[in-house]
């Protein structure tokens, strides 16, 4: 049980970390904490509505299952928590602000539904869970802080870059989604390219994120 604990969450703390480190001017942990706790709260309301429906027999397609019962839906309310509770926090005040809190809310929904995963199904499936699902959710809480950062910093476009940063997202983690259900037989072959594309996409916002941080505040150091 412990093992399994640990696999779960192992993967979620590394990558959290990774990006924290990226940050040139870290914020307080508290803030990170108790947005991974919000992430994590959100898989059991999740999961019991895509359970009823699926019970009701509601989005059993291939792309309605993919793009709708499971990315609209976790992206949505992980987009909807970082809003209700973070976007007007006064620490929220940098452009890469944004993308260190959704991440810390992608990894705490990603670091339940890991847990439980393994808990089900067994530790020998950890190592690919870490590469694939939990880095992926990492990825679109990248990409969506991205966007929520803009739209905080830059308020003549917020409307659409709020719209990106739950539409983005959204289309990305049920192309994700797609592959694994549709492609089931071979689906490493377009799921290894696009986690190396994703990655590409995420680290470059992360630079550009980080880049204008660095030039917003430090001339404000030399006033």
């Amino acid at each position: 049980m412990l093992a399994i604990l640990s696999a779960g969450v192992a993967p979620a703390f590394a990558l959290m970390s990774f990006f924290y480190l990226k940050d040139r001017f870290t914020e307080p942990l508290h803030l990170i904490i108790r947005n991974f706790i919000y992430g994590a709260l959100l898989v059991f309301p999740i999961m019991f509505m895509q359970y009823a429906l699926q019970a009701e027999g509601i989005g059993n397609g291939d792309f309605v299952q993919s793009f709708f019962v499971i990315a609209f839906m976790e992206e949505f309310f992980k987009w909807f928590i970082f809003i209700y509770t973070f976007y007007h926090h006064t620490a929220f005040d940098t452009h890469y602000d944004g993308i260190v809190y959704a991440v810390a809310i992608s990894l705490g929904f990603a670091t339940v539904e890991n847990s439980l995963y393994l808990l089900s199904n067994g530790i020998e499936y950890a190592f690919s869970r870490a590469l694939f699902p939990v880095s992926s959710h990492a990825l679109f809480g990248v990409i969506m802080g991205y966007y929520f950062g803009k739209a905080k910093i830059n308020s003549s476009h917020k409307k659409r870059n709020l719209t990106f940063a739950l539409f983005i997202p959204f289309l990305l983690h049920g192309l994700y989604n797609y592959i694994l259900i549709k492609v089931a037989s071979d689906w490493l072959t377009l799921l290894i390219p696009f986690m190396i594309l994703l990655w590409i996409m995420a680290l470059r916002r992360v630079k550009e994120a980080n880049a204008l941080k660095r030039n917003a505040i430090l001339p404000s150091k030399n006033r």
